[in-house]
């Protein structure tokens, strides 16, 4: 007989908000439910499409497997953390269109109807990874969902090699520094901009060559200047790797060289890019990026257990009803790092980092 999980689970789960509440905010709320048989401040702002309400919070979870169809199943009592996506198998390009399915991500939407905040989430046998040794699972739990869309954005897109300049911006959000650690372990020389002074010197701890804040309207000069001190009037940036959208591409024109690509993945500044003609004249490339295959998050994954990198974690909450105090360090971009929610469970998986 397999071992078999409790019938019920509490459940972080997105609320419509009232009609007269401004600005729009849906609410989220413990709920006890049944287990199923078979990017959340942007949903409670009402700013991700798709969403479902009644439907669980959460696409990143790590833990350990306690139940399964075949009672010989080797994953039992394993460490895994969870796909956070579906529609997407091996494709190099986009999500593969004769899958019989659409990409959908984890958490907040019917697409799949799956979230990770809950005691139990019950899932597909090959939507799961073994966790990496090197890892304790709060720093796993940090790691699908945002590891994921750096390695696509980074590696795959932006195509970042030993020796190259790459700028990052918005350093201190979860993707950006796992874009940073990346691009780190395959050599380049990472700079970066951030609106804290703070965050720009934590992310040089972790290893970026220099960083600039971008709420200086001449922050492209400032680091054009520093391009040069380090490299001569030549040296230019090889690749942006950008979550704000908006006014990009002319800000890093006269930085970024000819050919130059710049991956976007997010769009938290402006909605709408700029593109002029004077950005085809100097062949930049402008990549949109959006999460990545299976097959890329395990070979990111293959990635991180070579380079032992460890995902870097801003605030450990413990248990499901500190969920709003995540979402408040969201709210005030206090964070450095991913917010993890630990489980009261009683159980703790030794750090071996």
């Amino acid at each position: 007989m397999a071992a078999r999980p409790p019938k019920n689970t509490r459940a972080l789960v997105v609320k419509k908000s009232p009609a007269d509440r401004k600005p729009l905010y849906h609410d989220a709320v413990i709920e006890e439910r049944l287990i199923p048989p078979s990017i959340v401040l942007w949903i409670r702002r009402g700013q991700y499409p798709g969403i479902s309400f009644g439907s669980t919070f959460g696409a990143d979870g790590a833990g350990t497997v306690v139940a399964s169809t075949d009672s010989r199943d080797p994953l039992l009592q394993k460490r895994v953390f969870l796909t956070p996506m579906r529609g997407w198998d091996s494709s190099p390009d986009a999500p593969e269109p004769a899958t019989g399915s659409t990409f959908g991500i984890l958490g907040g939407g019917s697409n799949p109807p799956i979230g990770t905040f809950a005691d139990y989430v019950v899932v597909e046998r090959d939507q799961v990874i073994r966790s990496p040794d090197h890892l304790d699972d709060v720093h796993v739990a940090a790691w699908p969902l945002g590891g994921l869309t750096a390695w696509r954005a980074a590696i795959v897109n932006a195509q970042v090699a030993k020796g190259q300049n790459v700028l990052i911006t918005g350093v201190g959000g979860g993707v950006a520094l796992l874009a940073l650690q990346l691009s780190l372990a395959k050599g380049a020389n990472v700079f970066v901009t951030s609106g804290s002074e703070d965050k720009i010197h934590k992310a040089k701890a972790l290893g970026a060559t220099a960083g600039v804040n971008y709420k200086s309207k001449d922050w492209p000069d400032q680091l054009a200047k520093i391009l040069e001190a380090r490299g001569g009037a030549s040296a230019l940036i090889d690749a942006v790797i950008d979550s704000g959208g908006g006014d990009i591409m002319g800000q890093v024109n006269r930085i970024l060289k000819p050919g130059g690509r710049v991956v976007v993945y997010g769009m938290t500044a402006n909605p709408q890019i700029k593109f002029t003609m004077r950005e085809v004249l100097k062949q930049h490339r402008l990549i949109g990026s959006t999460m990545g295959s299976h097959k890329d998050l395990v070979d990111a994954t293959n990635f991180m257990v070579d380079h032992h990198i460890v995902p870097t974690v801003s605030h450990v909450l413990e248990g499901l009803g500190s969920a709003e105090e995540g979402f408040k360090l969201m709210e005030r971009g206090d964070q450095f790092g991913k917010i993890v929610i630990r489980m009261e469970d009683g159980v703790q998986v030794p750090a071996r980092l």
